[in-house]
C-alpha cells in the first residue's frame, strides 16, 4: 500500500517529495484509532540499453488516458514508451537532485530513474494542461507506480519483497488482490492537497478498475540515523503495527528494530508530527505498519511496510477522494 520517493518507496520528508495529505483529520485521533483497528553495476549492457532506450518516439504525443480532472491538472495512465520516459525524468530529478539518491553511472548519464520493474508496471501520471514541456505535451508534475499481484507474480514478485518478507502474508490472504505501490513524487511547485487528492482518484479509479482488494508498498523516513528516528519508529510500533493476519516483517538480515522505546515514554504528539506526510496519511485513512524498518542505502532513507486492505478504508476517504464512486471491493 501504497506518497510516494526511491525504487518502490512511497515516501518522503516535508522538504522533499512532500506529499502533503496532512489536515484531513485530527492527527490526535489517528493512533487510537489505528489500535483499535488491530482487532479486524551497471554491467557492459547498460551501454546498448542506454542507445536503445533514449531513441525518442515520433510524433505528437498522446495525452493520458484521463481518470480524473481538477482544473488544469489531470491524472491519467501513462500511455507509451515516451511518457514512461518524461516520468523517470521526472523521478530522476526529485530523487537525485532534491533527494539523497546515489546514482550508478548509467543513471547519471541518462539522468532517468529506472529498473526493470518500469517494464511491467502501470504508471499513474499528473499533467499540467495549461503548462508544456520541451519535448512536447503537458508539463508532467506527479507519478505513482502500480504493480498488480498477477503481473508481479509473472515477473519475479513485488519490489518490496526485497526489504520485507511478505510470502506469508500473500498467503494467508490468497484469495485477495494485491496491490503493490511505489515511486511516487510530485514536484516541488505542485505539492499540494489539491494534487494529492487527484494522485488518489487516480489510484482509487485504478483500484475498483481492477477489483483491489489489497494496497502494499514501501514508505519512507529520510535518513538512515536510526538513533534520530527512535520516537516515530517506536510511535509505529506501538500504535500502527499492523495485526497479526496482515503482518509482514523486514527481512533478517537488512531488519532495523523499530520498538527502541517503552509505549509509555512516547509523546504521541511529538511522534506524529515528526512522521513524514505520506506515512501519516495512510494512517488516516486505515493503513497499518509491518515489524521492523529497513535502511536503503542507495536512497539515503530507512523505509516501512503499509499494509491497506481496501475494506478498512472509511467510507468518508473514499468519498473525499473518489467522488461519487462506490466502494465495489471484496471485503
Amino acid at each position: 500500500m501504497l506518497w510516494p520517493k526511491a525504487p518502490g518507496k512511497m515516501a518522503e520528508s516535508d522538504t522533499e517529495t512532500n506529499m502533503r495529505i496532512d489536515g484531513l483529520s485530527s492527527p490526535e485521533l489517528i493512533s487510537a484509532e489505528a489500535y483499535k483497528r488491530q482487532n479486524v553495476h551497471w554491467t557492459p549492457e547498460w551501454l546498448t540499453r542506454l542507445f536503445v532506450d533514449t531513441r525518442f518516439d515520433k510524433g505528437r504525443q498522446s495525452p493520458p488516458a484521463k481518470l480524473g480532472a481538477l482544473g488544469g491538472l489531470q491524472v491519467g495512465l501513462a500511455r507509451d514508451r515516451r511518457d514512461i520516459k518524461r516520468l523517470q525524468k521526472l523521478r530522476y530529478e526529485i530523487f537525485y537532485g532534491h533527494g539523497r539518491a546515489i546514482g550508478n553511472l548509467a543513471t547519471l548519464l541518462t539522468r532517468r530513474d529506472k529498473d526493470h520493474f518500469d517494464r511491467i508496471c502501470d504508471h499513474l501520471m499528473i499533467v499540467d494542461s495549461t503548462r508544456r514541456q520541451w519535448a512536447g505535451g503537458s508539463l508532467i508534475i506527479g507519478t505513482y507506480r502500480l504493480l498488480r499481484q498477477d503481473v508481479a507474480e509473472k515477473h519475479g514478485g513485488f519490489y518490496s519483497a526485497r526489504e520485507f518478507d511478505i510470502s506469508g502474508m500473500l498467503q494467508r490472504h490468497a484469495g485477495l488482490r494485491f496491490l503493490e505501490l511505489g515511486r511516487s513524487c510530485v514536484l516541488p511547485a505542485y505539492r499540494s492537497k489539491r494534487a494529492i487528492k487527484l494522485l488518489w482518484r487516480g489510484v482509487w479509479s485504478y483500484v475498483r478498475e481492477h477489483r483491489i482488494d489489497v494496497m502494499i508498498g514501501c514508505a519512507s523516513f529520510e535518513g538512515t540515523d536510526v538513533g534520530q528516528l527512535r520516537r516515530p519508529l517506536s510511535f509505529l510500533h506501538h500504535f500502527a503495527q499492523a495485526p497479526e493476519p496482515w503482518r509482514a516483517g523486514a527481512r533478517p538480515l537488512r531488519r532495523v528494530e523499530m520498538n527502541m522505546m517503552a509505549r509509555s515514554e512516547i509523546d504521541v504528539r511529538g511522534a506524529w508530527r515528526e512522521l513524514p506526510p505520506l506515512i501519516k496519511g495512510y494512517l488516516r485513512v486505515g493503513a497499518f505498519v509491518g515489524d521492523g524498518a529497513v535502511i536503503d542505502p542507495q536512497f539515503g532513507t530507512t523505509d516501512v511496510l503499509i499494509v491497506l486492505p481496501v475494506a478498512a478504508i472509511s467510507n468518508r476517504y473514499i468519498s473525499h477522494f473518489g467522488g461519487a464512486m462506490q466502494r465495489d471491493v471484496a471485503a
